[in-house]
């Protein structure tokens, strides 16, 4: 939600009914205080239609600050707890009377902060939080896992392509290969993004599919060891 944009719409609302005390509303990115603001002044709104709308405005972004509220408190808890506090501690701060009611307003806290972090219907129970939890945990775990075997293949795929520039000479001539291989030395110098990475592997699938359609005709894909190496290399690596 944009708060300080719905402030601007009921600021403007006022303006329209032209309330006298408008130069007082606070700015519109101070939330809190821009709704005290406009619940004392609610009634200057006389049109019908410009009453309702500001009205459920207002439950909206009171709900949106309440949200907010509880996301931030979360974090404190959080904060907290890292630094060693106890829940004993925490109770009067939580409003709450004993240790394991401090736990499980912090777990129904956490729940809003999940929500917010796009882990939808997360339930308001220590259980349900502590499994939300573990499947971000392993959500992150395998994103890693995935960058890094990304950056592992990336690494491949430039050392393949080097050595198929490298070994050109010893490869079969064909007008095909020399084109892909040609894609290959233009991209090479500045190969840095993940595009440009994408790029190089989809250049050197081309030169073993035009390898291997010579290797089929003619016996053989290239003329040296070296070559042939990097030719194997190459085919180990897309397939």
């Amino acid at each position: 939600m944009d708060a300080a944009a719905t402030i601007g719409e009921l600021r403007q609302l006022h303006e329209e009914a032209d309330d006298s005390e408008i130069e007082r509303m606070p700015d519109d990115d101070e939330v809190f205080k821009a709704l005290l603001y406009l619940e004392r002044r609610a009634g200057v709104l006389r049109d019908s239609q410009a009453r309702c709308e500001a009205a459920i405005k207002r439950v909206a972004l009171w709900q949106y600050l309440r949200e907010q509220a509880e996301i931030r408190q979360a974090n404190a808890v959080s904060d907290a707890r890292g630094a060693g506090v106890a829940w004993t501690e925490l109770m009067p701060a939580l409003a709450v009377k004993s240790p394991s009611a401090a736990y499980n307003k912090a777990a129904r806290l956490r729940a809003v902060a999940l929500a917010d972090q796009g882990e939808s219907a997360v339930r308001r129970t220590p259980e349900a939080v502590i499994a939300a939890e573990r499947k971000i945990a392993a959500r992150a775990a395998a994103e890693r896992q995935a960058e890094k075997e990304a950056e592992r293949r990336h690494g491949l795929v430039l050392a393949v392509a080097q050595r198929l520039v490298r070994h050109r000479d010893g490869l079969n001539p064909d007008e095909d290969v020399a084109f892909w291989l040609e894609q290959i030395e233009d991209v090479l110098p500045d190969c840095r993004t993940a595009t440009q990475i994408v790029s190089l592997g989809i250049y050197v699938k081309a030169v073993v599919r035009e390898l291997k359609r010579i290797e089929r005709t003619s016996g053989t894909a290239a003329n040296t060891e070296d070559a042939q190496l990097a030719y194997t290399a190459a085919v180990a690596l897309i397939e």
